[in-house]
């Protein structure tokens, strides 16, 4: 039978331990409770989460967006009942109720962590590997920062990062991208605590993970402190500050815990990972930690001890506060940028420069290389954006002139190299955009943001702003072939809650697309951009200014002299096709609308009226014309209407040849619509 450890293992007191166990318990019966979650971690983690907590970890239960506080990730979100109850004990509006209705519709104690639904929570967290990755963000963000705004006698931003992370996250590949860059960058202010309790799902780790993690971590560039007894409490808080200490690396801790401890039939088994104990083995348990309390019941002496955190933390907020007092008064003009960035405000005049660059587009050029113009146009005027590229920089124009690369050796650099990791990139941009205070956007190929889907559905669903600039977006992009042509990535993104999605059609609307994602603070925002130029629609017979309704998702680039007889609808590099097709119809006196619809999303969120002036019920005869899987348009063709779209993979051929060869072109588009009107 597991029981609770001496008071000699370790320096703990009574309380303490007591504490540890009101933390165990409020876990495992809120497991019981709903039938259904994960006991194990926290009865196995509790101790190392507390000595964090209690010791280390540098927060306001009171103010849980306090800048400067210390960002606590809990990766392996499967036990999030570990953080709730210290949340709850410690003092954040997470009241007893929340923690009795875990897992239940409308509480704030959902089964996996969720950022902006709970106090105190970071970064969501569920799929293995993204808080790890987000932690990396969060910390990469902290030193961009102090870097940025900190001034000899004033560091206003001098936080740390501390996670607890599993084995399950460091088997997914997002993590070791992760740890790979935080090594690389001399991440210092990053302590992962690794609950190394050698169970999975499946049973013991050793049937599929059997790699030496400290050697690995030493490899990437990280300290790493091994092994640590899970319920020594003065090892874990040693090494803790050993990682602390530790400035100039990453830091590893490498705890040894028990799955399930205390519990006599379960403890160190598969069994107690996923499902309830179940009454029986819950007061077996309760017997064997010695813990004489009713189910959800927290005595007095332990809620005065946890809830010690809230003094403490208003007395560091207290002095954080005075000293940027005594900063803003030194450095007013930071002082007040600082408030700015931190509350994601944007400066008047942010888009003065891009603005300029309306119009000035005379010859083709590729929407790719409008959005790296509209970058630099951007960044002097705001230097919170900040990103880089996953090792493609020069295809994605992602790269800010005269701004430098962030190093360890020059964190002042503001171009960031990601490397060939793209999921890596998606979630540690997540975990940038988390801390508050920058804005960021990374770099790739249409084609890899299926590398990085994870992480573009996990901040789709937080809510957190990021702008993922997505080049060679269709055929188009020629010899590479299928292996790089996207088919059916811009329909699959579509189907994202939350990411608003942009396929400019030329220069202009690349510009307003750029407006539209520094503006957008509740979501991710995608641009997918052209490898091959592209004649202003200006220049094609657009009507002009009607370019100015890109925010709206889809607007009519060209109308029809009467009544239209047919509405072509197209995306970004297709609308050129649209326009010499409805100029063609026009000849034979058919009435073309032309549609631009760059974002289905942005268009789905206007007035009825106004959607209704576009695609206007009465007409029935609609093509959709994207070099894309040609499923999804019937919303807005209808059943009866017709798609110039892909069916099928791709081809190795210049990026001309490919598009005819698959039907994009006037010729074609011209014949659906006089098929559709049987003429």
């Amino acid at each position: 039978m597991t029981t609770t450890p001496p008071l000699t293992v370790g320096t703990g007191t009574d309380i303490t331990w007591r504490t540890i166990n009101a933390i165990r318990f409020l876990s495992v019966d809120a497991v019981q409770a709903a039938k259904s979650g994960h006991p194990g971690a926290p009865l196995g983690a509790a101790p190392m989460a507390w000595v964090l907590w209690d010791r280390f970890l540098k927060h306001n239960p009171c103010n849980p967006d306090w800048p400067d506080r210390d960002r606590f990730v809990l990766s392996n979100g499967h036990g999030s009942m570990l953080l709730y109850s210290l949340l709850h004990l410690t003092g954040y509006d997470l009241p007893l109720d929340e923690i009795r209705n875990f897992r239940q519709l409308g509480s704030k104690t959902p089964g996996h962590p969720e950022r902006g639904l709970t106090p105190g929570v970071e970064v969501t967290t569920g799929p293995l590997g993204q808080g790890f990755a987000n932690g990396v963000g969060l910390a990469l963000a902290e030193k961009i920062l102090a870097n940025e705004f900190n001034r000899p006698g004033y560091e206003i931003v001098d936080h740390r990062t501390f996670a607890i992370i599993s084995d399950g996250d460091l088997e997914e590949g997002v993590a070791s991208e992760a740890a790979s860059l935080a090594g690389t960058l001399g991440l210092g202010k990053i302590v992962y605590l690794y609950d190394d309790n050698e169970i999975s799902i499946e049973g013991d780790t050793d049937i599929a993970f059997r790699e030496d993690v400290a050697a690995r971590f030493r490899a990437y560039g990280w300290h790493v402190t091994e092994p640590v007894d899970g319920n020594d409490l003065a090892a874990i808080a040693t090494a803790i500050q050993q990682g602390v200490d530790e400035t100039a690396k990453p830091s590893l801790v490498v705890v040894h815990t028990t799955i399930g401890y205390g519990s006599p039939n379960k403890a160190g088994t598969a069994s107690s990972h996923g499902e309830a104990l179940g009454e029986d083995e819950v007061e077996l348990t309760r017997q064997a930690l010695g813990w004489e309390h009713d189910a959800f019941e927290v005595p007095d002496d332990v809620r005065t001890n946890a809830g010690e955190a809230v003094g403490r933390g208003a007395a560091a907020e207290s002095e954080w506060e005075a000293r940027f007092s005594a900063y803003a008064s030194e450095h007013p003009d930071l002082a007040t940028r600082f408030k700015q960035d931190m509350a994601g405000e944007l400066p008047d005049g942010w888009d003065e420069n891009l603005n300029a660059l309306l119009g000035t587009f005379d010859d083709p050029i590729a929407t790719r290389a409008v959005s790296g113009k509209a970058l630099h146009a951007i960044a002097p005027k705001l230097p919170r954006l900040i990103g880089g590229s996953a090792d493609l920089a020069g295809s994605n124009n992602t790269m800010i002139s005269g701004r430098g690369s962030f190093q360890p050796e020059s964190p002042g650099g503001r171009n960031l190299h990601f490397g060939v990791r793209e999921h890596a990139m998606g979630a540690v941009a997540n975990g940038i955009s988390a801390h508050g205070g920058l804005l960021p956007y990374g770099g790739t190929f249409l084609i890899f943001s299926d590398y990085m889907r994870g992480a573009v559905r996990v901040g789709a669903l937080s809510e957190l702003p990021a702008i993922w600039v997505w080049t060679h977006d269709s055929i188009g992009l020629g010899e590479d072939g299928p292996t790089h042509q996207p088919i059916g990535q811009l329909m699959s993104l579509r189907m994202l809650p939350n990411l608003t999605l942009i396929r400019p059609a030329d220069a202009d609307e690349t510009i307003a697309a750029w407006k539209i994602a520094i503006e957008n603070r509740h979501g991710p925002t995608a641009l997918a951009l052209t490898r091959q130029g592209l004649p202003s629609l200006a220049s094609l017979g657009a009507t002009a200014g009607a370019v100015g309704n890109v925010e709206r998702g889809a607007y009519i680039a060209k109308d029809s002299e009467g009544e239209p007889d047919v509405i072509l609808i197209a995306t970004g590099s297709e609308v050129q096709l649209a326009l010499g097709a409805a100029a063609a119809l026009a000849d034979e006196g058919v009435n073309a609308r032309v549609v631009s619809m760059p974002s289905w999303s942005l268009y789905d969120a206007q007035p009825a009226d106004y959607r209704e002036s576009v695609l206007p019920s009465s007409v029935r005869a609609r093509i959709a014309v994207e070099a894309g899987i040609a499923t999804g348009w019937e919303r807005y063709v209808g059943l009866d209407g017709a798609v110039v779209g892909m069916t099928g993979f791709g081809a190795s051929a210049p990026g001309a040849a490919a598009m005819t060869h698959f039907g994009f072109t006037i010729e074609n588009v011209t014949a659906k619509a006089r098929e559709m009107l049987g003429r």
